[in-house]
């Protein structure tokens, strides 16, 4: 059996590895430490190394992999940002799971949406206090609203037949557009004009992180509603909570936040990040926050143990692999 060492494994990710690992003839050992150049030195003795979206998979961490003689490294997740690849080439083969739970994410963004829109979040609250009244509750209906969604791959393509479903106009941008009937591809700056939601559905790219930012915001109607279920750094977290304080921006959805590592996915509550900014976020009244959540179902979690056992599988066989991130 060929041995694989997971790091910053949680109790829900162990469920459908553990049910499935048998099948594919690996042995797997959980590790709850984040991977860095430092934790790295667990990996001696194994022959694979399995690593989620947080974790440091910088030059110093590769470096480590080729030392002990690990020749792949399998993400369980569609990111891989965090990954160097140009350290990696030629000495450490990368594989991702591209598209787990496309369903997952979308429905996960339009919860937030509706959840915001609704504010089902304040009325709850208001609720377990006895107090029924429902001033300060207003929505708006979605139907005739237009949302803009930038990024249509699998997700965003979900995401955008949900939004048919609610009867909404939809304005889309991307770099590789495809043909989606009842849809309409715009430039960045027409879609911030015109649109009632914005949905982020890209990958993070030096091109566009930041991409909601002060200046963009001033493009956006008044009032606009941001969901990001995509990559935290795609925002800016001081202009957007500057466009709440405002008005500009009348609910944000946030699922993925710019610096979570070592926040989102852990326990704080006895030692609470000195993060202004999430402070800010967290107790505004018009911003729902999940600490990356958005994939989290039996479905994905189990689509992403198989195609992880898959990837690992394949490269062990010598087969060629779609998965492969390459520079």
């Amino acid at each position: 059996m060929k041995k694989v060492a997971m790091f910053d494994a949680k109790s829900y990710d162990k469920v459908w590895f553990d049910k499935l690992k048998g099948d594919y003839g690996i042995e797997i050992t959980y590790f709850e430490e984040k991977l860095s150049p430092e934790t790295a030195k667990l990996t001696e003795g194994f022959d694979a190394v399995c690593a989620f979206v947080n974790d440091d998979l910088s030059a110093g961490t590769i470096d480590v992999f080729a030392g002990n003689d690990i020749g792949v490294l399998a993400m369980r997740c569609a990111g891989f940002d965090r990954v160097d690849l140009k350290s990696a080439e030629n000495r450490v083969k990368v594989f991702r799971v591209p598209a787990y739970s496309p369903n997952a994410v979308a429905e996960h963004a339009m919860s937030l949406l509706m959840c915001l829109n609704r504010n089902l979040h304040k009325a709850h609250n208001l609720c377990t206090k006895y107090d029924f009244r429902l001033d300060g509750l207003i929505g708006f209906d979605l139907v005739g609203k237009t949302v803009g969604v930038i990024g249509t791959g699998k997700i965003g393509q979900v995401f955008v037949n949900i939004c048919k479903g609610f009867g909404m106009n939809i304005l889309a941008y991307d770099v590789y557009p495809v043909d989606i009937p009842g849809i309409q591809y715009v430039e960045l700056p027409e879609l911030f004009a015109k649109s009632d939601v914005i949905s982020l559905h890209c990958p993070m790219t030096p091109e566009n992180r930041h991409l909601i930012n002060k200046d963009n915001l001033a493009l956006m109607k008044d009032g606009v509603y941001i969901i990001n279920t995509s990559r935290g750094g795609l925002v800016n977290g001081a202009d957007i909570l500057d466009a709440l304080n405002s008005g500009k921006v009348g609910g944000a959805g946030i699922d993925v936040y710019e610096f979570e590592s070592g926040v989102f996915f852990e326990d704080r509550t006895k030692d609470m990040p000195d993060d202004k900014v999430l402070k800010a976020l967290l107790a505004h009244p018009n911003v729902l926050i999940t600490a990356h959540q958005a994939y989290l179902t039996e479905e994905a979690l189990k689509a992403i143990a198989e195609v992880t056992l898959t990837n690992l599988t394949d490269f062990f066989n010598g087969k060629s692999n779609n998965n492969e991130v390459k520079l």
